[in-house]
């Protein structure tokens, strides 16, 4: 029988490999640049088209508040968690519930972090299904010859599901940095159009009308309501912290130059850019429309149609890298479990079944429930808003023990406190709102 520090070597020696293997541990080689494309990827999702609508159900105080105030604390709560990626010596947390079990405990940190970061991925994968395909189908209807037959939403989404059939057998978030560059690209271009198309449709409608800045809700309880759902539009535009760990782990680390100086470097002008993207679209949306826009800007602008033809195309490409982005943590936590704990043999054909199957889950939900933006408002408040805005400042606060009421100490609570209202009071909102909404919800429409 093999002495036991033999076996020790040799089980060691297995679990490196199965690390080689899984994709968020598999490759750190990753420039500081990469985390910059890939946080903006995860970061400005096709939510920043919903912003000006959020404005309209805000006001101009309150939601030029919000979206400053978000901007502000979910840079901190992510400077938070870089700094925390090497806070034991030696060792690195390369994923969000790696961190929440040296926070919380071994089982109980699994438990707070595992369930919220699935909601966010899964629930974002299953809306870029249906935005990906939506704006497919927009595509096509604006450069369609008008004698050409309707297509259903549902085929769009499954000729967008099949392209995430092949691109999901890329093995780590390396192998994505293309996907991802071109992805962070379309994302400041469509913001781009978004807000200057707005502007030129502003000064070629200098003489209409004057614009209505009211809340549209008539009743102080619809005002109220649409105010905590738009809130959770705002939280759902800031959802990056739940691949940032992963994100960070691909990033070599020495004594001499830890993972996190390059991985701020690259969050910083990640964060630059979508202040460049979010408060244009946002404010000058809101600014020129007022209370008539629509949850999709893009769809309030009509003309010129080749112009909104191409948004609608960048909004594909961007959303394609996104899916990417969010499914990659959800690969590492399915072949983690199949390898690890059902013993099941690593390679290309569990790789190729277990990503195929959730790929074809998320297509399969996005064409039965294409209200699916609905329900996650309220799923939102649930998941969004604690591991974006509250649950590092926890982590920090348990991990790091800064000085009680020092400065430290009142920011994090402050952000907690901020945090813990919006997951209360969002879903309520978006609850709201799918009641509301139900009788014009039809399944697999």
């Amino acid at each position: 029988m093999a002495p036991p520090s033999a076996m020790n070597m040799s089980s060691r020696a297995q679990e490196k490999a199965i690390d080689d293997w899984l994709p968020i541990t598999s490759s750190r080689n990753a420039k500081w640049w990469y985390s910059a494309f890939h946080n903006v990827t995860a970061m400005v999702g096709a939510g920043v088209l919903s912003l000006p609508f959020a404005m309209s159900e805000l006001g101009w105080g309150p939601g030029v508040a919000a979206m400053i105030m978000s901007w502000v604390i979910t840079l901190y709560t992510l400077w938070q968690m870089v700094e925390m990626h090497e806070c034991v010596p030696g060792r690195r947390f390369d994923r969000y519930h790696e961190l929440g079990q040296h926070a919380f405990g071994e089982k109980l940190g699994l438990w707070i972090v595992v369930p919220q970061q699935l909601i966010v991925e899964v629930g974002v994968g299953i809306v870029y299904m249906v935005t990906g395909g939506k704006s497919l189908k927009k595509f096509h209807d604006l450069v369609a010859p008008a004698s050409a037959p309707p297509i259903r939403t549902s085929y769009f989404i499954v000729i967008f599901g099949c392209l995430h059939l092949v691109l999901s057998q890329l093995p780590n978030f390396n192998s994505i940095t293309g996907v991802s560059v071109a992805a962070a690209v379309m994302s400041l271009s469509y913001s781009t159009i978004a807000w200057a198309a707005t502007l030129h449709h502003h000064g070629a409608a200098t003489a209409a009308a004057a614009v209505d800045y009211s809340l549209t809700a008539t009743t102080s309880a619809g005002k109220t309501f649409n105010f905590l759902s738009a809130l959770g539009d705002v939280a759902f535009a800031y959802a990056g912290h739940n691949v940032v760990l992963e994100i960070q782990a691909t990033i070599p680390s020495t004594p001499e130059r830890p993972s996190k100086k390059p991985m701020w470097r690259g969050v910083v002008l990640a964060y630059v850019v979508v202040a460049i993207c979010y408060l244009p679209v946002a404010f000058v949306g809101y600014y020129v429309f007022g209370n008539a826009v629509d949850d999709n800007v893009l769809i309030t602008l009509e003309k010129p149609v080749w112009l909104i033809a191409a948004a609608n195309m960048f909004v594909v490409v961007h959303v394609i890298g996104s899916y990417q982005i969010y499914a990659m943590p959800v690969f590492d936590m399915l072949e983690t479990f199949l390898v690890k704990k059902l013993r099941f043999k690593p390679g290309m054909p569990l790789r190729l079944i277990a990503r195929s199957i959730y790929v074809l889950f998320t297509m399969f939900v996005g064409i039965a429930v294409p209200f699916f933006g609905g329900l996650l408002g309220f799923f939102g408040g649930f998941a969004f808003a604690p591991t974006t805005y509250f649950l590092p400042c926890i982590m920090w606060l348990s991990i790091m023990k800064p000085k009680r009421f020092g400065m430290s100490w009142c920011i994090n609570w402050f952000c907690i406190i901020v945090g813990v209202l919006l997951s209360v009071f969002a879903p309520i909102g978006g609850l709201r709102s799918i009641i509301v909404n139900a009788q014009s919800y039809k399944f697999f429409s």
